[in-house]
């Protein structure tokens, strides 16, 4: 066994096998009302609720590093790179994807994994071909480093109208495997027979992703249809931390994923 697959191994339970990880690294390409609370209080209550992990940015794990630095804590996943994803702000000025950190950072930070995008269909091919090379490059230096590559292959791309579309989210999947990802991070197709065929198509943990905010039973029965497609866990965010109790969100979210412990 690798460092990468022990360090990957901290993430999920041993019970279920599975991870239920919180994201609040929105920060960094989309709006935060601030209405939402004052940024470390809201990452307490992430924290309090009980996640395997919080996804986050690299000034936001500095600004909080003491809530991750106990035996017990989630295991900080840092996020790597940045795009554009809000609609508007793609059209004023295009779709871009830049690296923020390399994995040799992310470990000196701490963080026990980080998550890169992989977006497909973006309306200039280069940019396309740059986040491909970009992922592929991280993976090996991940892997000599012993810090686990999740790829977030969605389908945010303007070329794409459903991002839903299980084909195609077939194919980002499996191109995130093929360039090295440890655990990939998708869409949710909406059906568990669609789901589950991605989920066979890759040899590595799929996790699942929230999405926009959205009604309670809603967010409910898409995370009980990709733990009944086979994915090995959730990575949800807005449907957590920005709700009236994220730590009562968060253990509903972790009894789906892990059942009774």
């Amino acid at each position: 066994m690798t460092g990468t697959q022990i360090s990957l191994g901290r993430l999920f339970q041993p019970g279920s096998g599975r991870s239920f990880i919180t994201a609040y690294d929105h920060g960094t390409n989309l709006k935060v009302p601030a209405a939402s609370g004052k940024p470390l209080d809201v990452l307490a209550k992430i924290v309090e609720g009980g996640p395997d992990g919080v996804l986050l940015a690299p000034g936001m794990l500095r600004a909080g590093a003491e809530l991750f630095a106990h035996r017990g804590a989630p295991v900080p996943v840092l996020r790597a790179d940045w795009t554009v994803i809000n609609d508007d702000w793609k059209r004023d000025s295009g779709e871009h994807y830049k690296v923020m950190l390399s994995p040799s950072d992310a470990h000196a930070m701490g963080a026990g994994a980080i998550v890169m995008y992989l977006i497909l269909g973006p309306a200039e091919g280069t940019t396309f071909a740059d986040n491909v090379q970009q992922v592929a490059r991280a993976a090996v230096e991940a892997h000599r480093v012993g810090m686990p590559l999740i790829v977030e292959a969605t389908l945010w791309g303007t070329r794409h109208t459903d991002k839903h579309n299980a084909e195609a989210l077939q194919h980002g999947c499996r191109m995130a495997y093929e360039l090295g990802a440890d655990a990939i991070k998708t869409e949710y197709t909406g059906d568990p027979a669609t789901m589950r065929e991605i989920i066979d198509s890759v040899a590595i943990p799929v996790l699942t992703l929230g999405g926009a905010e959205g009604a309670r039973d809603d967010v409910i029965r898409s995370a009980q249809g990709a733990i009944e497609a086979g994915a090995r866990g959730l990575i949800f965010g807005r449907n957590v931390w920005n709700t009236p109790d994220p730590v009562a969100a968060t253990r509903d979210l972790v009894q789906i994923v892990h059942g009774e412990q």
